[in-house]
This record gives C-alpha cells, sequence and structure tokens, in this order.
C-alpha cells in the first residue's frame, strides 16, 4: 500500500488543530496508517511538525500570492488574504502556537518571508494613509496572526459560525488598525 504523505500530513494538521497534544498514535489512527507506517514517514513528533511547518508556510504564501496585497486598497487586500487563508487557518493556528517552532536559532526562514511580506503590506497601508502610523507594521502583523489563530479555534469549538470567521477579523483588526479622518 502507497502511502500519500500529503495527505498523512492534512490528516495529522487537521487532527493537531483540534487536539495539539496528540500522541503519534492518535496521528496514525486519524491518516488511517498504522504507527510504524508513519514512523517511517515522520521519525517523530519533532519531525511531523517540521513537515506541517512547511505545508503550512506553502499554503500561507500561496494565500498571500492569492490575495494579490499590492492591488486596491488595504481593506480590499485584507479581505482577499483572510478569503484565501482560511482554508488554512486551524493549521496555521497550531504552528504559531508549536513552541518548538521558535525557539533557538533554528527557525525556517519561512517564516521570515511571511513576515516581511505581511509586514510590507501594512507599510504600504500606512504610507497611503490607510493605516494608522502609530501601530507598527510588526505589531500589526502578529496581530493579523494572532486573529486568524483565534479565529480558527472560536469556528471549531462552535463558538461562532464558521461563516462568520472573514468578518470578525478583517472588522476587529480594522476597526483598531484604520486610520480615521480626525488623526
Amino acid at each position: 500500500m502507497t502511502v500519500d504523505r500529503e495527505q498523512v500530513l492534512r490528516s495529522a494538521a487537521a487532527l493537531l488543530t483540534r487536539k495539539s497534544t496528540a500522541t503519534m498514535d492518535e496521528v496514525a489512527r486519524a491518516a488511517g496508517i498504522g504507527r510504524a507506517t508513519l514512523h517511517r514517514h515522520f521519525a517523530g513528533r519533532d519531525a511531523l511538525v517540521k513537515a506541517l511547518e512547511s505545508l503550512g508556510i506553502q499554503e500561507f504564501e500561496a494565500a498571500l500570492d492569492a490575495a494579490a496585497l499590492d492591488e486596491g486598497s488595504c481593506e480590499e487586500a485584507l479581505r482577499r488574504f483572510v478569503v484565501a487563508v482560511e482554508p488554512s487557518a486551524g493549521l496555521l493556528s497550531f504552528l504559531v502556537t508549536e513552541n518548538q517552532l521558535f525557539e533557538g536559532d533554528e527557525v525556517n526562514e519561512g517564516w521570515n518571508r511571511l513576515d516581511a511580506r505581511v509586514s510590507a503590506f501594512f507599510r504600504r497601508g500606512q504610507e497611503r494613509g490607510e493605516i494608522r502610523i502609530d501601530l507598527t507594521p510588526a505589531w500589526l502583523t502578529e496581530a493579523l496572526y494572532g486573529l486568524i489563530s483565534a479565529g480558527a479555534w472560536t469556528v471549531q469549538v462552535g463558538r461562532v459560525a464558521g461563516q462568520d470567521f472573514q468578518y470578525m477579523i478583517v472588522e476587529l483588526l480594522l476597526g483598531g488598525a484604520r486610520r480615521s479622518v480626525e488623526q
């Protein structure tokens, strides 16, 4: 039987976004494979999380590309981005809270690329007068990640309707970040 590595990763991501402490046995069951098969693909939890990190970075970059952040107003671009990132929001929520990915000197360069692109988006919004200048692009970037994570979690546990994911994130972020005429 050939094991589809991407299918295993997606099954693992789905489980770990619901239960971040899931064991490798639980991951194997969720993927419909045996633990030995899982270990042939991923030597342990650390290797699995690193593979999920690569998948998450790839999906986040694809969402940034699809959103065309350089086109239109910041509000329009942010709305496009949140739509594009929504299918990966659970995985991103798991990854941004997975401490092993951000400890030490071995942080994946992909995170730096993502941060740079999102920060540049907010900086452009500030330069255009659409986004407040008293909030740093780095802070706005982290706030966006936090809102995506919180939105994914609250939808997953049924505290809010899935159809409200995009609205909640964009409105809360822009409600605090949008430059008002009085400033």
